[in-house]
């Protein structure tokens, strides 16, 4: 990943990558530039051999304010493609910036802090599971521009919120705080140090077989958009994929043994 000034990235050895937001200055709020970082972060690290987990999270007093206003007011690039246009397989380049973190075929956990408005929440429900501060200030922000949430929110919460209080937060773009969001299905944790309890998670996911968590993230795929009979194969494919391999032998081994379990990313 080339070396910029909006998104950091490494890797730590247990093979979980943290990608943070590093425009701090403004809040990683989201200009052409950040929306180009992001989604190259994104695809940089579907390519990673070893890779086991993600953690994403933002750089300075918040996660992500959402749109910057000065792109917000200026005027549209003439050779830019229509929104219309699906120019990131089943997105467009806005809606990429969240999709990317469900297209990823690892978990990815969101540490939220600060201010996670309009953009920002839907970059943060990209995510497999988003840990926030409990003050953390959250708002489905677009309806205050006259807008619609179209970064991938509604497809990414499905499943997540009351149909009824998505409903409200939507058509009103009332901020709630993150004690809020965990009671809404917005957020899955709240912690004083998001961030620590993150990256926490990604470490315990790391030590479990990298086969059957690449397995299990594309069958909660499956049970989001797939019927009974699909769901119900689709779990008889991944477990025989996995079943029986090296890694999953190597698990029982390890459990039964009482120690670290050594996998080998295939």
């Amino acid at each position: 990943m080339q070396p910029n000034d909006r998104v950091s990235f490494e890797l730590a050895d247990n093979g979980v990558a943290h990608v943070r937001l590093t425009r701090g200055d403004k809040m990683n709020a989201l200009d052409p530039a950040m929306f180009d970082a992001i989604i190259a972060a994104g695809e940089h690290v579907r390519t990673l051999s070893g890779l086991r987990a993600v953690v994403l999270s933002g750089e300075g007093r918040a996660f992500c304010a959402g749109l910057d206003m000065a792109s917000f007011t200026a005027a549209p690039s003439g050779d830019a493609a229509p929104i219309t246009e699906r120019t990131h397989g089943n997105a467009n380049k806005f809606q990429e910036v969240a999709m990317t973190w469900r297209k990823c075929p690892v978990p990815v956990i969101a540490a939220v802090h600060g201010v996670c408005f309009g953009g920002g929440l839907q970059i943060a429900s990209g995510a497999d599971i988003r840990v926030v501060h409990p003050q953390t200030r959250m708002a489905i922000m677009e309806m205050k521009w006259g807008l619609v949430p179209d970064m991938g929110g509604y497809a990414l919460w499905r499943g997540l919120v009351r149909d009824d209080v998505l409903r409200e937060l939507v058509y009103t773009n009332r901020e709630f705080t993150g004690e809020e969001a965990v009671q809404y299905g917005l957020a899955t944790f709240v912690d004083e140090d998001p961030l620590t309890r993150a990256q926490a998670i990604a470490d315990t996911i790391a030590s479990r077989n990298p086969e059957a968590i690449r397995a299990a993230k594309r069958l909660m795929d499956t049970m989001l958009e797939g019927d009974t009979e699909s769901i119900l194969l689709a779990e008889s494919e991944e477990q025989a994929s996995v079943i029986r391999r090296p890694n999953q032998v190597e698990a029982v081994m390890a459990g039964m043994q009482k120690r670290a379990a050594k996998f080998t990313d295939l």
